[in-house]
């Protein structure tokens, strides 16, 4: 028993000897490097998540644009995709001939905080789009009236894009940016959506 007592108390004293811990100099200086090293990575992992938000938020209006698309097939009727530009939100609705109004169909969208609506700056819109660029016309009331501050792409019965006069237009776009990026929803005049992506410094326009 003694001699178990002995070693027991020999490799506490050798644990207690080779752990001699930390000086206030190497803490400090461990603290140091770990700052600079934050200051480094925290704009990367900041700029790269405004980039991943972005293109969530163009690949979710994308998917809306193409939904009302197929909603107004579907349903032999109107359906657009409404962007509320200043609220930063988007939403589809159908037109029903009674009672005459256009009904809102699932939720509502918001863009991410670090996104808003716009096209930062750009000059010209993506190749064999529009003529010039800008988003899409005000949505109209019942009273086809426009409704200020929205943009709408509307969709006639066979799902082809319509300006406010039920003619095909090329014309119906919606463009989101951070800042750096932007991206463009556009639609033909045959009906066909397409994702664009463009650097705000090189002004170069990619489908994506």
């Amino acid at each position: 028993m003694s001699t178990h007592r002995t070693l027991a108390r020999a490799l506490r004293r050798l644990s207690r000897e080779s752990s001699p811990g930390f000086s206030l100099v190497e803490l400090m200086a461990f603290m140091l490097v770990m700052v600079t090293l934050a200051a480094f990575v925290l704009p990367f992992t900041r700029s790269s998540l405004n980039a991943l938000n972005l293109g969530s938020d163009a690949r979710n209006l994308s998917s809306a644009a193409s939904l009302a698309k197929m909603r107004a097939a579907a349903s032999f009727t109107q359906a657009r995709i409404y962007v509320d530009l200043g609220a930063g939100t988007f939403h589809i609705e159908r037109w029903q001939k009674n009672p005459g109004a256009w009904v809102p169909e699932g939720t509502v969208r918001m863009l991410s905080s670090t996104v808003t609506f716009g096209f930062g700056g750009l000059a010209a819109p993506p190749p064999n789009t529009q003529g010039v660029i800008g988003q899409a016309a005000p949505c109209l009331d019942t009273a086809n009236q426009p409704i200020a501050g929205t943009a709408c792409i509307v969709f006639n019965s066979r799902g082809v894009s319509v300006d406010a006069t039920n003619t095909a237009t090329p014309s119906g776009a919606l463009y989101a940016s951070d800042g750096v990026t932007v991206y463009g929803v556009t639609v033909s005049s045959g009906g066909m959506v397409q994702l664009w992506r463009a650097n705000v410094a090189d002004a170069v326009w990619a489908l994506n």
